[in-house]
């Protein structure tokens, strides 16, 4: 067994109209985006980080800005490339989301799947909370995302 953190944070962005929020893989309808090269997928950002801890491969450096160059943002791009590296089989993944908005917990099920398809394992080995930890940071306060990951291996 093995176990790795993966943690992602990006502030959002409420100039550029015409970027959408992806998290998990899924759109949101909010009136902002998060700043960043990619899609900012924070919670992707914070698997594929996950991975990394596990395969000693850093993804979300000079592989994701090369590919960000050719013009790949789909941050479900970056968790793939990640996935190459990863021999052993995930067997749980904790997400922990801390933001002000959006509302998470309704597209907690669609987020579920949709990570499930791209990890190639059971939706029921993935749980999702949120938070708004009070207000107390960045994130809480509406300033922007961000995620922990616990990823879970053998």
């Amino acid at each position: 067994m093995k176990v790795a953190i993966g943690q992602d944070s990006h502030r959002i962005d409420r100039n550029n109209k015409e970027k959408k929020l992806i998290l998990g893989g899924v759109q949101f309808q909010e009136d902002y985006s998060l700043a960043a090269n990619s899609d900012g997928d924070v919670i992707l950002h914070a698997i594929t980080n996950a991975i990394s801890g596990i395969t000693c491969r850093n993804i979300l450096g000079k592989i994701a800005d090369d590919m960000c160059k050719k013009g790949i943002t789909n941050s479900e791009e970056y968790l793939k490339e990640a996935l190459k590296y990863l021999e052993e089989k995930i067997v749980h993944l904790s997400i922990s989301i801390e933001c002000l908005t959006p509302k998470i917990s309704p597209k907690i099920g669609e987020m579920r799947k949709n990570i499930a398809r791209i990890l190639h394992i059971e939706e029921n080995c993935i749980g999702i909370t949120a938070t708004t930890g009070e207000g107390l940071t960045e994130a809480g306060k509406g300033n922007g995302i961000s995620v922990f990951v616990c990823l879970t291996v053998e």
